[in-house]
């Protein structure tokens, strides 16, 4: 190691501050986490224990001063006493060390000290932790966000759970083992086309009065596998082949089971750093810090205020190059069922999925079936071009084959504007689609046909209709490389043909401004 290629990095956004050195490789790393003394983490009190050990992590670290070339912290996201404890450790020591400083984006670095540890390259990660659950792929020099909770984190959801039953902290192994002698009931289960809801599901596990084992292992499963799901999702509209699996959940077994089998079924390969890469951890600010130090991705002591809503894909890549996907020809395979075109008519069968418990596959199978055929007639009764249905069965619909140019293929904007109308039309319909996605949508003689209703339900809360539009920008956003025009060009479809279009747009904005840190 020559003299001055060290990086030094803290992390300390929330219950654990850690410090790690890494140059070639990881030189040391130490962590002092924060222990409550009753309940979740409480932000000041976290912070003050940040402060009143922060010499002692950092001196467990930093034994040859004159090796570092960089000092790099979490800037965010995170609690906001604790970010502004460790930012201000770090300015200190990058003056007194003479060193520049870098800000490091707390989520990215999960999913860089990832691609490290697994030797992965271009996957599609899922990251779960307490306060972040997040489904990101990169493309054209950002992380892109194709799902993440609209309300709760995963992490947190399971916690809360756990300190309502008294179990020890923290909660989640204890739910894990209960979970193994349990056995299935139901519970809510809520996917919005890419995006994830916890809290109804956390309050009906609180409130189920079933065997403590039952209710751990259906919290488990019907978490779990909307995870999958939304990770399977952003695999098959990436086209992508590998999965990686960071955050502190990312210990938990049975997840880390149910995506092999669902990698397994999609001849993709999962990653899984070891365990002390996966929860927060010094090494993955010091490992992130030190590519973009050497991209020149450097602060300035005046541009480094902590940012506890600072999103992955705000943040410039430049350490990374764009890999160049290579599609096998004819459609991509979708992500809940097989689809058999014929000459007029199209079957769409929805398909097992083995790393779904067998109760809840069946329901969500069922389910799904009778309410898309249900809501593709009575958004076809309402002016929305839609495909004729033909027959229905448990787990399969048998419809009018749509010819056209799928909008996924060719997202210009006079395409996107016909899609704004047609969902505007929808919306006024009292309809929510629930997947709104660029794959759900074809555009044939001049109209755009909305496919694929798996999970539309009817509705006229301006909640809905704005994570209908946030689940389609999100999709431009990770999937193409300018998404301002289209998502514009949109807009202007969907305010022609729907009245309460601006209050939709308004509250759009409004989940994009909310807080996922919680």
């Amino acid at each position: 190691m020559q003299k001055g290629e060290q990086v030094l990095g803290i992390e300390g956004t929330a219950w654990n501050l850690s410090a790690a050195i890494f140059g070639d490789e990881l030189v040391s790393l130490y962590s002092k986490p924060y222990q409550p003394r009753n309940g979740g983490i409480h932000p000041r009190e976290a912070a003050q224990h940040h402060a009143s050990v922060m010499k002692e992590v950092i001196a467990a670290v930093l034994t040859e001063p004159d090796e570092i070339a960089a000092v790099a912290f979490s800037q965010g996201p995170g609690l906001g006493p604790c970010l502004r404890t460790v930012a201000t450790a770090a300015r200190t020591l990058a003056l007194a060390l003479d060193v520049p400083l870098v800000g490091v984006n707390h989520c990215v670095a999960h999913v860089e000290i990832g691609r490290f540890a697994t030797g992965c390259d271009d996957p599609i990660t899922l990251y779960v932790s307490g306060a972040n659950t997040q489904v990101l792929g990169y493309l054209n020099g950002r992380y892109r966000i194709f799902g993440e909770t609209l309300d709760i984190g995963l992490g947190n959801g399971l916690d809360k759970f756990a300190r309502s039953k008294a179990f020890p902290h923290p909660g989640g192994p204890v739910i894990e083992e209960l979970a193994r002698s349990g056995r299935d009931i139901d519970l809510p289960y809520t996917v919005k086309g890419m995006d994830l809801a916890f809290s109804g599901l956390v309050s009906a596990a609180q409130e189920s009065l079933a065997p403590i084992e039952d209710v751990c292992r259906s919290l488990q499963e019907t978490a779990f596998a909307s995870c999958v799901e939304v990770t399977e999702r952003a695999l098959a509209q990436a086209g992508k082949d590998e999965v990686l699996l960071v955050g502190g959940v990312a210990a938990n077994a049975r997840l880390r089971e149910m995506l092999q089998v669902m990698c397994a079924e999609r001849g993709a390969e999962l990653f899984v750093p070891e365990r002390q890469f996966c929860g927060d951890n010094g090494a993955m600010i010091a490992y992130t810090g030190k590519i973009m130090l050497e991209h020149g991705a450097t602060l300035r002591i005046e541009d480094s205020r902590a940012n506890s809503h600072y999103r992955a894909d705000e943040v410039a890549v430049v350490w990374r190059k764009e890999r160049q996907q290579v599609q096998a020809p004819g459609p991509r395979r979708g992500a809940e069922a097989v689809v058999t075109i014929g000459e007029d008519e199209v079957m769409k069968r929805r398909v097992s999925k083995s790393y779904r418990s067998a109760a809840l596959d069946a329901r969500l199978i069922a389910e799904r079936t009778r309410a898309e055929a249900r809501l593709v007639a009575a958004a076809r009764k309402a002016g929305v071009a839609t495909p004729i249905i033909y027959d229905v069965s448990r787990d399969a619909i048998v419809m009018e084959r749509v010819d056209g140019v799928l909008l996924r293929d060719a997202p210009t904007p006079a395409h996107l504007a016909l899609a704004g109308e047609a969902v505007g039309r929808l919306h006024a319909a009292g309809i929510v689609h629930g997947d709104l996605t660029t794959s759900n949508m074809i555009v044939r003689d001049g109209r755009c046909v909305l496919i694929d209703f798996g999970l539309a339900h009817m509705s006229a809360e301006v909640e809905d209709r704005g994570v209908d539009l946030h689940v389609l920008f999100q999709t431009l956003e990770s999937t193409t490389a300018d998404p301002e025009p289209l998502k514009r060009a949109f807009l202007q479809g969907y305010a022609a043909s729907f009245p309460a279009a601006a209050e939709a747009r308004e509250r759009e904005q409004e989940i994009v401004r909310r807080g996922r840190y919680l």
